[in-house]
């Protein structure tokens, strides 16, 4: 029976540093080797997902932008974009500045997965987290510096991220979640506050489930941490969250596992596939 393994990355199959173990590549690779079908479900574009997870052979699709991209991390091409309408775009943006914010906005430009900013309006978080994708970072040449508000909506746009204090994302989130697929929470690096918001309908067990589907999977069997991991959960025949997970999580699980300090998923998928 074909069962397909998706696990989030950030605080689950990632180190706190970002990274993977040796151990944890050395784990995935034998598993895959053999024939698992083991990928990953992530907030992250397809470039710095590949940064992060280099050394380990994934060839089935994965899902980026929280369900909003699906990609061969192979031959490096979407398969499928939940792109904005014209309306859409338009509105979502109106929304972050009647509050007095500009958000990141990711599309497909020229053929391209870019993401547009405007460094001045952006707050201290929001440029830290800029920081990171820019310069010699992974995948920073994807960056689009922008220095008015023309152009941040080219493109065919399909994610909109904001990052700052909760309580002034918070008016937008409200304005925002009856119409689109919002994600409101913390960062677990920067601190701060997320406001990812994606087309109604889209998230990471959407995309999940239209992968089991595409593979010809009969069970899915998932792995995460945090909040935005909930709707997968529910999804899926089996789900384990590493035991740094959030409350909320851990109570939907079909167990807790180690921490993503301890390897806990390839030890899982190890045990799973042995």
């Amino acid at each position: 029976m074909l069962t397909l393994y998706l696990a989030d990355l950030d605080g689950t199959l990632l180190s706190p540093a970002q990274t993977v173990s040796e151990r944890t590549r050395e784990t995935l690779n034998a598993l895959l080797k053999k024939g698992a079908h083991i990928s990953y479900a992530t907030a992250r574009s397809l470039e710095t997902s590949s940064a992060v997870t280099r050394g380990i052979r994934f060839s089935d699709p994965v899902i980026l932008h929280n369900g909003a991209v699906v990609s061969d991390p192979v031959q490096k091409k979407p398969l499928f974009v939940a792109r904005f309408s014209e309306a859409e775009k338009q509105e979502i943006l109106a929304a972050f500045l009647t509050n007095g914010l500009f958000p990141v906005t990711y599309s497909f430009l020229a053929g391209k997965n870019r993401f547009s900013y405007f460094w001045e309006r952006s707050g201290e978080a929001q440029r830290a987290f800029i920081a990171t994708r820019t310069g010699s970072a992974a995948g920073s040449e994807r960056a689009r510096e922008l220095f008015s508000a023309d152009g941040i909506l080219d493109g065919d746009v399909f994610y909109f991220a904001c990052l700052g204090e909760k309580q002034r994302l918070l008016p937008v989130y409200e304005a925002l979640r009856a119409r689109c697929c919002c994600f409101f929470a913390p960062d677990i690096y920067l601190k701060a506050q997320w406001l990812e918001v994606v087309k109604f309908g889209v998230s990471k067990a959407s995309a999940a489930l239209a992968l089991k589907a595409r593979l010809g999977a009969k069970r899915l069997v998932v792995f995460g941490d945090a909040e935005n991991d909930i709707p997968l959960f529910e999804a899926a025949d089996e789900s384990y969250a590493v035991s740094n997970a959030v409350p909320s999580l851990k109570e939907r699980a079909t167990a807790v596992i180690g921490s993503n300090e301890e390897d806990g998923v390839a030890k899982k998928l190890a045990q799973l596939l042995g």
